[in-house]
Formats: C-alpha cells, sequence, structure tokens
C-alpha cells in the first residue's frame, strides 16, 4: 500500500488534486482511499488531504500518520511540520523554482521539486495571485509514481472541460526534476 499526504492552502486545488488522482488510479484498476482534512474553508487556509492506493482493497479508516509521499503545494507552509512522520526514502515533491538538493537537510527523503506556480501562469489555471497548482502537481506526482499519464488524462478530462489543466499537467510530467534521479519509484 502507498499512502500519501498533500498539504496545500484553501484555493490552490489540494481536495480536488486528491479526488483527481484517485479517479485517475481507479482508471487503472487500483483500490483507494481519499479524504479531505481541513478547518475553516477560506482561501489560504491550510489544508490537507489523504490517499491510500492498494491493488486490494483498503479497510484502514484513519488519517495517515507515516507516509510514503508527501506533496507541498505551497512552499510557505513549515517544512518541518509537513514532513513530520514521512518514512526514511520516502518521496517528498514541493512546489518550488528550486532545486531538489537545496531541501536534502530536511531528511534521508527522496526529494522531487516542479515550479507549479510558474506553470499554472503559464497555462492561466487560476491567477497571477493565486495559481491553482493541483493539475499541474499531479502530472509530476504521476510521472514519480510510475503511472500511467493516459489515466490521469482520462481524468482531468472528466473534471475540467478545457485543456489548460491538461497542458500543465504534461508539462509537469515532462519537467520534474528528482535529486539524484536514479530511476527509483515507490
Amino acid at each position: 500500500m502507498i499512502e500519501m499526504r498533500f498539504h496545500g492552502r484553501g484555493g490552490q486545488g489540494v481536495v480536488v488534486g486528491c479526488e483527481i488522482l484517485a479517479k485517475a488510479l481507479l482508471h487503472e484498476g487500483r483500490y483507494i482511499q481519499y479524504s479531505p482534512d481541513f478547518g475553516v474553508e477560506r482561501r489560504g487556509a491550510p489544508v490537507r488531504a489523504f490517499l491510500r492506493i492498494d491493488d486490494k482493497r483498503i479497510y484502514l479508516r484513519h488519517q495517515i500518520y507515516e507516509p510514503d509521499f508527501v506533496a507541498v503545494f505551497d512552499p510557505s507552509l513549515e517544512l518541518e511540520n509537513v514532513i513530520s512522520g514521512l518514512k526514511p526514502r520516502g518521496w517528498l515533491i514541493i512546489n518550488t523554482p528550486k532545486d531538489p538538493s537545496e531541501f536534502e537537510e530536511l531528511g534521508p527523503f527522496k526529494i522531487t521539486t516542479i515550479d507549479a506556480d510558474e506553470i499554472a501562469l503559464k497555462h492561466e489555471i487560476g491567477t497571477e495571485a493565486a495559481p491553482i497548482v493541483n493539475t499541474v502537481i499531479l502530472g509530476a506526482i504521476i510521472k514519480i509514481l510510475g503511472f500511467s499519464f493516459d489515466s490521469l488524462t482520462h481524468a482531468i478530462q472528466e473534471k475540467f472541460k478545457d485543456d489548460k489543466n491538461l497542458l500543465g499537467a504534461r508539462e509537469a510530467y515532462e519537467k520534474v526534476r528528482e535529486a539524484g534521479d536514479t530511476g527509483r519509484r515507490l
């Protein structure tokens, strides 16, 4: 089983992104379980979402405390808190223009970065003040996990009628940067 936790702020598409990824993985025949976790529903408030992926039924029904994978939609979040419980050698993907090597001090993780804000703005996903980075980050996640981009394409097209989210996801899929990329996957 792969357990994932997504961290961001209201308005970045954390919950919708988790839902789209869950649907993409359903298209691949995986069992999934996802749930959001947020307090006051307002733009800018911290938001988390949880996703479990397995080849068999999932019976667990609690938050994910020791994820295999953490996705950070907003780099202004306190990274030390966000990565709490991330398993050693687990994946950490951060929305930032910085190189993965700049985050190696965080711990023994496989670190990946993607400038999702820049890609979202390029494809006019959201606004300059509030880019919506969910589908962009999903493109990077699919590549890291080694799942089919076709499945993500189908799930994005079910949710959005225009192509800008799909174009952003494709660009992230092609541009994601991994520290010491050795082709390892979960």
